[in-house]
């Protein structure tokens, strides 16, 4: 992929990033001059030592937008020949854009704003990507150092707006200290629990001269992420699952973040444990495999909810206990036992008491845990699952995933999903918005791979799915990236359809258009005696926007499909597109719902299967 703003166009004579003047290859005799060792002290000004810093660290795509107050960076980062900028159309699709590149990539996403509401317009993707986990680092332009505090002209106090919802943020008031605010930003982003860090620059701060070097010295007093578990820890965890009889594992996304899918593998056939996948752990365990029992939580499958219900044990790992997992707090797995693993201290019993917590990396935590269990199981030998397997496979053959078709004759929003699934297959990437499309994605579509699937869980962000996908589209160029989206979702950020055509990244988007805001209708259904108050969008009843012709005026192909016998070829069409963005318009049915489904504020043994059908736990019992 290329981008369009064109490194070629430089003067033979001009300065690069270093500040020496580049030789004219044309020139006879002219020979480069050589570059300082590693580590000499350079004189330059604070933007070159920033966009320098970026390389350093690795940084290969910045998302974002100039502006007055970081407008001094956007020079030297013209002439970098490893940082490559997207010019995205709002700083909340660079901010989101940077999580999708992150998710997809596993490195640190990168974006840029200028102060003021530039800052603060990245303020709900910081937010997203604090509450999950994504190493990202945002650099903002702030006003100069003497202006700061008088309400000048775009000034924002963007270190105190995002003190709450970043694992930390800077302020640079001193330009030689660049280079290792960089790096530390770097280093706390992606270690220990990943997070977002902000860094803070003034306006003059990048225009002052400084002495540039690298390699630096960071300066972390008191940060030290526990990486080793503690092994009388991991040794009674592992007792536990030998005496246990109902255990299940309760995997989070903190097992993608730390790249431990194939040591969970592992860990699951070697103790025939089941295994649960919350929002953010699709993928992390294999769908097909027979161990699976898919997403536990409000929208769940019914195996999953009830196996953590009835559970004696549950081995959380990498998972935070949220309330979309746990339904009513004091209700949930009443009788387990839990054992919980995360690299983040405060997250050991901040919602469930741990019977045994383990802190470390959940790479290093399940490692040690095989061992463990491998040595129990000489000494006293495995669990017996064999009855909580006739009941697991109870539930699971009694509830499978499934939904009907509207009885009005209209397209069927899962059957949507589930053949894009099955057509694009699991080396695909999905993104997904916010509602009942995520829902269906994450229910329908099956995820044979960690960091395929990208969502917006913690935060629920609206118009997610369409800037992360550019994202991960960037980050990954050469594997296919599809958007799952609402036609509410894709309304808030649709505009970066625009960068995406501008700057080569082919995404594909499938527009669940049901006409309304689905996910708020079904509860206006459910709970408010279906007053639908403010909830239909028009994009059914006026075809207002008509989202085929607003993806051909954003450079991408627009294509519609209105029945089942449309879907397989329109799907293929869009397959078969790579020059360009594809958006696909689903005009489904209105009234699809999304189940299993745990009302808000009630238990997980409330769990209902479908309007009216609520699986009998009492009855089935083991």
């Amino acid at each position: 992929m290329t981008s369009a703003t064109s490194r070629s166009d430089t003067n033979a004579g001009s300065t690069p990033a270093g500040g020496t003047p580049a030789a004219s290859p044309t020139q006879p005799g002219s020979r480069p001059k050589p570059a300082p060792p590693a580590g000499t002290p350079v004189r330059v000004t604070g933007a070159q030592s920033l966009v320098r810093s970026l390389e350093a660290v690795g940084a290969e795509v910045v998302f974002g937008i100039p502006g007055g107050t970081i407008l001094p960076a956007y020079d030297p980062l013209l002439d970098s020949t490893k940082v490559r900028h997207v010019l995205v159309r709002h700083e909340q699709g660079a901010g989101h854009a940077a999580t999708g590149y992150a998710q997809a990539t596993g490195k640190v996403g990168v974006c840029m704003a200028t102060s003021g509401p530039g800052a603060t317009n990245l303020v709900t993707p910081l937010a997203d990507a604090n509450m999950d986990s994504v190493p990202v680092v945002a650099i903002t332009g702030q006003q100069s150092r003497a202006l700061i505090g008088t309400d000048a002209f775009q000034e924002a106090d963007i270190c105190g707006i995002t003190m709450p919802i970043t694992k930390h943020n800077f302020l640079v008031t001193d330009p030689a200290d660049i280079p290792r605010v960089i790096a530390e930003a770097f280093h706390l982003a992606s270690t220990g629990r990943p997070g977002p860090v902000l860094v803070d620059i003034p306006k003059d701060v990048l225009q002052e001269l400084t002495s540039y070097s690298w390699p630096t010295e960071m300066r972390l007093p008191g940060y030290r992420p526990t990486l080793r578990p503690h092994g009388k820890q991991v040794r009674e965890a592992a007792r536990l699952i030998s005496e246990s009889r109902r255990p299940v594992l309760y995997v989070g996304g903190g097992v993608i973040k730390a790249k431990a899918s194939a040591q969970l593998l592992e860990l699951a056939e070697a103790t025939g444990i089941p295994v649960v996948t919350t929002l953010m752990a699709r993928g992390a365990f294999p769908d097909s495999h027979r161990q699976h029992l898919g997403m536990p939580g409000m929208h769940g499958s019914v195996a999953a909810v009830a196996a953590m219900q009835r559970s004696d044990l549950l081995i959380a790992l990498g998972a935070r206990f949220d309330d979309r997992v746990t339904g009513q707090l004091d209700s949930f797995a009443p009788d387990a036992t839990i054992v919980h693993a995360d690299i983040d201290p405060a997250e050991i019993s901040k919602n469930r008491k741990a019977d045994v917590p383990i802190v470390g990396d959940c790479a290093e935590i399940i490692t040690d845990l095989i061992s463990a269990v491998r040595g129990e199981a000489e000494q006293s030998g495995g669990p017996d699952l064999d009855a909580w397997w006739v009941q697991l496979n109870s539930w699971r053959d009694t509830f499978p995933a499934g939904y009907e078709w509207p009885d009005d004759g209209a397209l069927s929003p899962q059957y949507v999903i589930e053949r894009i699934g099955q057509l694009v297959g699991p080396d695909a990437i999905y993104t997904a918005g916010v509602g009942q499309h995520q829902m269906w994605a994450a229910q329908f579509i099956k995820y044979e791979k960690p960091a395929t699937w990208i969502n917006s869980g913690g935060l629920g962000t609206m118009g997610f799915a369409v800037p992360a996908a550019m994202g991960a589209q960037f980050g990954c160029p050469d594997t296919q990236v599809w958007a799952i989206d609402g036609d509410g979702c894709f309304q808030m950020t649709n505009q970066e359809l625009a960068t995406c055509a501008i700057e080569g990244a082919p995404i594909k988007v499938a527009v669940i258009n049901n006409g309304n805001l689905g996910m708020v209708r079904q509860w206006q259904n459910l709970f408010y005696s279906e007053r639908y108050s403010n909830t239909d969008l028009g994009t059914h009843k006026h075809r207002i926007p008509d989202f085929t012709l607003l993806a051909e005026a954003l450079g991408c192909a627009g294509l519609r499909c209105e029945s089942k016998e449309e879907v397989d070829d329109v799907i293929q069409r869009a397959m078969a597109i790579n020059d360009r963005p594809v958006v696909i318009d689903f005009v489904v049915g209105k009234d699809a719902q999304v189940w299993p489904m745990v009302a808000a504020g009630t238990g997980n043994d409330e769990i209902m299967a479908a309007r009216g059908i609520r699986p009998l736990f009492d009855e089935d019992e083991i």
